[in-house]
C-alpha cells in the first residue's frame, strides 16, 4: 500500500480551491469554443483550451495563478489518469478470450513497437552524434521512452535513477522532453484527425458539418448521460457508480502492493483497470448487475478525463535544465517525424476497420502518455462508435506495466549505462524488425490493399 499522510482542513481546502480554479479554466475554454468557430472546426477541446489558458495565468507567464496551485494541479493529473481507467471493463458485455487477444493484438503491438523505436533512434544518433560532437551524457538517449510515452509522472519519478547513474539533470531534461512531447502530441494529433475528417476517414464526422456548428445540441439531440434503477432513499446513482470505481481502484491498490515486491514502478491505473474487471466478474453475478449502468461509468470517466486535461496542460514546467538543448531539439524533431510516420505506415497495417481511429490513440500515447491519446480519439471519436476505445483499454494490462512507463521504461538507463548506446540501439531495431515479423506470420500485419480486399469480402458476404 502507498505511504499514507494525514490531510487537515486546510490541505483540503487548498486542494478545493485548486480544483474550482480548473473548473473555471474548463467554463472558459468553453466559451472560447463557442466564441472562436476555429477551435471546433480543428475538434480542439475545451479542455485544452482552459489548460492553455491555465498555463498563460501561471507562475511561469503570467503569473496570476500561485507556484502551490500549479503544483498541485500536477499532482491531481496524475490521480485521475487512475479514474479514467478503473471504470474500462465495466458495465459491458465483454469478448471471449480469442476475441480479446484479436481486437488487443494490434494496440500491443504498436505500443511495443514504438516503445522500441523510441529507444533506437535516440541511442544510435547519442553514439554517432550526440556524445562525439556535444559530449552529450550517454544516458541522455533514454529520456524519451521516459519522457514522451512516460509523460511527466514518470520523468519526475526516473529523478533518483538518473542522480545514481551520475546525472542528476536527467529527470529535469525529461521533463522538459515530455512537455514538448504533450504539446506536439496533441498539436499534431489534431491536426491528422482534421485531415482524416476531410479525406471521409472517421466513422464519427459528419460530411457538411459547417464551421460554424454550435456545440449546443438541439432538443431532439439531447443525450441522455445516465440511468438509474436504485432508489435514491438508498444511495443516488452517480454514487453507486462512484462506489464501483472506488472499490476497482482498491483493488488495484491491492495488486500494486503485491506486485511492489517483486517489481517496483508499476503504475497504478493498469491495475485499478483490472480491479474494474474483477469487480465486473463479480457483480455480473448477482442481482445488483442491473443497477451498472454503463452510460454513467462512461460519464465518470469523462469528468475526470476533462479535469485531468485542463490540470495536465495547465501545470506544464516551463523553466527546466536544458544543458543538452542541441542534442534534445535535434531529436525532439527525429522524434516528431519518426511518430508520424509510424502512425501513417504502420496504422493501415495492423488496424482493419477504422484504422484513423485506432491509430491515433496510440499515437497519443506514444508522444503525450495515455492522456493524450483519450483526448485525441475524444475528438476523433467522442461517440465511441468504432472499437478503438476498448481495443486500447483491453491492450493496457499487456502494455502499461512495462512500457510507457513500467518496468522495461525504467529498466533502460541501466541497459544504456551497463552496454552502451550502440548495443542497446541495435538491440532495440533488431526487436522492431522481430515485432513486424511476428505480427506478419500471426496476420495483425497485412497491406493495406488486402485488407481492403478482405473487408470488401466480407461486406458482401453480410
Amino acid at each position: 500500500m502507498p505511504e499514507l499522510h494525514a490531510i487537515d482542513g486546510d490541505m483540503l481546502g487548498s486542494l478545493l480551491l485548486a480544483a474550482s480554479v480548473l473548473g473555471a479554466l474548463l467554463l472558459l475554454g468553453v466559451l472560447l469554443r463557442a466564441l472562436v468557430p476555429v477551435f471546433r472546426t480543428f475538434f480542439i477541446p475545451s479542455a485544452l483550451l482552459g489548460g492553455l489558458i491555465g498555463l498563460l495565468a501561471g507562475p511561469y507567464a503570467l503569473g496570476l495563478v500561485p507556484e502551490s496551485i500549479n503544483t498541485t494541479w500536477s499532482g491531481i493529473a496524475g490521480v485521475l489518469i487512475t479514474i479514467v481507467f478503473a471504470p474500462m471493463l465495466m458495465g459491458e458485455q465483454l469478448p471471449k478470450l480469442n476475441e480479446a487477444a484479436r481486437e488487443a493484438a494490434p494496440h500491443v503491438f504498436y505500443s511495443y513497437f514504438s516503445s522500441f523505436a523510441v529507444v533506437a533512434v535516440p541511442a544510435l544518433l547519442t553514439f554517432f552524434l550526440f556524445t562525439p560532437l556535444f559530449g552529450t551524457t550517454p544516458i541522455f538517449s533514454t529520456i524519451f521512452e521516459v519522457s514522451w510515452p512516460g509523460g511527466h509522472g514518470t520523468a519526475a519519478g526516473m529523478e533518483g535513477a538518473y542522480t545514481a547513474l551520475g546525472w542528476a539533470d536527467g529527470s529535469s531534461v525529461a521533463l522538459g522532453s515530455a512537455t514538448a512531447g504533450l504539446v506536439f502530441g496533441i498539436v499534431a494529433g489534431m491536426v491528422m484527425i482534421n485531415i482524416a475528417a476531410r479525406k471521409g476517414q472517421l466513422k464519427n464526422y459528419r460530411a457538411g458539418t459547417s464551421k460554424a456548428a454550435s456545440d449546443i445540441l438541439p432538443e431532439h439531440e439531447a443525450q441522455v448521460e445516465s440511468t438509474g434503477r436504485l432508489q435514491r432513499a438508498s444511495l443516488d446513482n452517480l454514487a453507486f457508480h462512484l462506489s464501483l470505481i472506488a472499490i476497482a481502484v482498491l483493488l488495484g491498490y491491492g495488486m500494486k502492493h503485491v506486485v511492489d515486491m517483486v517489481l517496483t514502478g508499476v503504475p497504478l491505473f493498469p491495475l485499478a483497470m483490472i480491479g474494474g474487471f474483477i469487480v465486473h466478474l463479480v457483480i455480473v453475478r448477482t442481482p445488483a448487475q442491473k443497477l451498472v449502468d454503463k452510460a454513467t461509468l462512461n460519464s465518470i470517466a469523462g469528468v475526470a478525463l476533462d479535469f485531468l486535461v485542463v490540470s495536465a496542460v495547465a501545470s506544464l514546467s516551463l523553466p527546466v535544465l536544458l544543458d543538452n538543448w542541441q542534442a534534445l531539439a535535434i531529436t525532439l524533431v527525429v522524434m516528431a517525424v519518426m511518430s508520424v510516420a509510424i502512425f501513417s505506415w504502420i496504422g493501415p497495417r495492423i488496424f482493419g476497420e477504422d484504422w484513423v481511429e485506432n491509430s491515433i490513440v496510440n499515437f497519443g500515447a506514444m508522444t503525450g502518455v495515455v492522456s493524450v491519446g483519450l483526448v485525441l480519439l475524444r475528438a476523433a471519436d467522442p461517440n465511441f462508435k468504432t472499437g478503438a476505445f476498448r481495443g486500447f483499454a483491453l491492450r493496457a494490462p499487456f502494455a502499461s506495466p512495462f512500457v510507457g512507463g513500467g518496468l522495461i521504461t525504467a529498466m533502460f538507463p541501466i541497459a544504456v549505462a551497463t552496454w552502451g548506446n550502440l548495443a542497446v540501439g541495435i538491440g532495440c531495431a533488431v526487436l522492431c524488425a522481430l515485432l513486424i515479423g511476428l505480427a506478419i506470420v500471426t496476420g495483425v500485419w497485412k497491406r493495406p490493399s488486402a485488407r481492403n480486399a478482405e473487408q470488401r469480402e466480407s461486406a458482401m458476404m453480410r
